[in-house]
């Protein structure tokens, strides 16, 4: 019987042979101001902090603040990036959707070959289509029925950064015209419509067209009233009632009607037709650059009817589509060279006043778009 003071004995098991016992590690004194951390030796004589699992309050919170902003607005930025890239993709297809195509090419033996740069025909009807009888007499267009060419302009934008040129066709000029003779411009139009009006031009110009645009009164004075109006310089009042226009000298403010009756009216210039073409032009030139402009263009309340006035009341080819229209309006922002056709003499033939080209120069000009090259001054009509 054991006592119950006694202490008890462990009983050892023998140590097996194959399993040896590691004699403990002697180590010298832990240098002083060292310690360890994790059980390894830690450098430095500052105090070991315990592990707060990344919850340990920081010091000092202030830096972070703007970092917290920037990070907001760069969110913020992001989200209004992207709704406005849903808004102009939902725009693109609904323009896309409403637009008019019309077939204004045909191929032929002898049509020019492709040239650099970008080729547009631009062509401005008499058509009242879109126009209730109430506008037709308010804007004094009449009511002739069908469509004749009111306005043609071929408008080259070259490759890179170079400045477009934007050259009138008078529509009375004496060419040839495909399967009907020599005649006015504008009857090529009246004979065989866009296509055989490309042609004519395709010809007598030798400049291939790569988009076609037409639009009609209607439409004019839709788009100038969905960017607001525009502004112009007239260099005098004019007063012409068979247009309804009545306006005063200087800059002014043109909604849709005052804009087309100034475009249309005789009533100026020794050569009525001659002034009107650079009336068209100049006109041309500020609403397509006020539409591209960076204000229309991100404000829906101008973007929006803007975009559905273009798309139902101009009529393009088929391969011409929205970002098309939108290139031409950014090039146009590029100051463009502007000039008609370089004339020669106003001759009668047939009981008819039509225009004939100077040939040397309208050739110098031509062969410039072609080459996709500046054109040179000799060519540049004054006026």
């Amino acid at each position: 019987m054991v006592e119950d003071n006694e202490p008890t004995r462990m009983v050892r098991r023998p140590l097996d042979p194959a399993y040896p016992v590691r004699e403990p590690e002697v180590k010298g004194p832990e240098p002083k101001g060292r310690s360890k951390v994790y059980g390894k030796p830690r450098k430095g004589t500052s105090p070991v902090r315990m592990f707060s699992g990344g919850n340990e309050p920081k010091a000092q919170e202030g830096p972070r603040k703007p970092r917290r902003i920037g990070r907001n607005i760069a969110i913020g930025v992001a989200v209004f990036l992207s709704l406005v890239l849903i808004g102009v993709t939902a725009l693109f297809f609904s323009v896309q959707g409403k637009m008019n195509n019309v077939d204004a090419f045909t191929d032929y033996d002898g049509r020019p070959a492709e040239t650099p740069g970008q080729d547009w025909l631009l062509v401005g009807s008499d058509s009242r289509a879109g126009l209730t009888a109430a506008e037709r007499k308010k804007l004094r267009t009449g009511s002739a029925v069908g469509r004749r060419t009111d306005t043609m302009m071929l408008l080259h934008i070259p490759d890179g950064d170079g400045r477009p040129t934007l050259v009138s066709l008078p529509r009375d000029s004496y060419v040839p015209i495909p399967g009907n003779g020599n005649g006015k411009l504008n009857a090529a139009y009246a004979f065989g419509g866009p296509k055989l009006l490309t042609q004519t031009v395709e010809q007598v110009t030798g400049i291939r067209i790569d988009h076609y645009m037409e639009i009609g009164f209607g439409g004019f004075v839709g788009i100038v009233d969905a960017v607001g109006g525009v502004e112009i310089c007239p260099k005098q009042a004019i007063k012409d009632p068979k247009a309804a226009l009545n306006i005063k000298k200087g800059c002014q403010i043109m909604d849709g009607g005052t804009a087309l009756g100034y475009v249309r009216t005789r009533k100026t210039g020794a050569i009525p037709d001659f002034d009107r073409t650079q009336r068209q032009r100049e006109f041309f030139s500020a609403v397509v650059k006020k539409a591209a402009s960076p204000g229309t263009l991100i404000n829906p309340f101008t973007a929006v009817p803007l975009a559905n006035s273009a798309a139902e009341s101009v009529a393009v080819d088929p391969s011409t589509g929205p970002f098309n229209l939108l290139s031409l309006g950014l090039a146009m922002k590029n100051n463009p060279v502007t000039t008609a056709v370089p004339i020669g003499s106003l001759p009668t033939i047939d009981g008819q006043s039509v225009v004939k080209w100077d040939t040397t120069r309208a050739n110098q000009l031509f062969e410039a778009l072609e080459a996709d090259k500046p054109v040179p001054k000799s060519a540049i009509e004054k006026g």
